[in-house]
């Protein structure tokens, strides 16, 4: 019915997605998880967006582009290339226009609202595994495949002028501990100016949500008109 081009954060496999990517075919999409060259030092964010357009199938009818954490750089360039229909910032990092991607975590004051997260729960913010993999079960995160991810697209300044003249969504996963809830609804009231959609899991809620995300991206197609 539709086909999702799947953009991952930094420094992630594209198999990541692959719960996301069977859910979706379970409801009759085409699903293209993005391979980033986020390895590549001499690769960047133009570069990134070129992959993307590179690995969309030819006879694909306006994709719908989702973004994860820090492919919300790539993807805004990437919609322009390939014809999207839509973009969905999926507990992404929103770009703006004259900031490098390596400034965001100090202009959205990132670190101060993950410690005010965790001063009410019981978790340390500097684990790098209890912020992403909350709710995860074990044995799916010891499957995932890590990659080192370069620091050349960060250092960069953005290079659009404008976040793309499409419909634009931001899904909001409810338990995230690398992006609280109260502080991405700030950003993205501030960003994009919308009221995010939000559902459960934490920052992977692809993979121990993955049949609810792929709920909400099936009704975006089926909306009436």
């Amino acid at each position: 019915m539709a086909t999702f081009l799947l953009i991952p954060g930094g420094g992630s496999d594209p198999s990541y997605w692959r719960i996301l990517v069977s859910e979706l075919a379970d409801r009759s999409h085409r699903v293209v998880p993005i391979d980033l060259p986020c390895e590549d030092d001499d690769a960047d964010l133009t570069d990134y967006a070129a992959a993307v357009a590179a690995q969309t199938p030819a006879d694909t009818d306006r994709p719908i582009v989702v973004a994860h954490s820090f492919g919300g750089f790539t993807a805004p360039l990437a919609c322009p290339l390939v014809d999207a229909s839509m973009l969905v910032f999926a507990s992404a990092m929103i770009p703006r226009p004259g900031e490098r991607p390596e400034q965001w975590w100090a202009a959205t004051g990132t670190a101060q609202a993950q410690r005010d997260a965790a001063a009410t729960q019981t978790y340390d913010p500097d684990d790098m595994d209890a912020l992403f993999y909350n709710g995860v079960a074990p044995e799916i995160v010891a499957e995932q495949i890590e990659r080192t991810q370069s620091d050349t697209p960060a250092t960069q300044i953005w290079p659009a002028s404008a976040l793309p003249d499409v419909e634009t969504r931001f899904l909001l996963f409810r338990d995230d501990r690398l992006f609280p809830e109260p502080f991405m609804r700030r950003v993205v009231a501030d960003r994009l100016g919308v009221e995010p959609d939000v559902i459960g899991g934490g920052h992977m809620a692809m993979l121990s949500h993955a049949g609810e995300f792929a709920d909400h991206l099936d009704g975006l197609v089926r909306r009436p008109g």
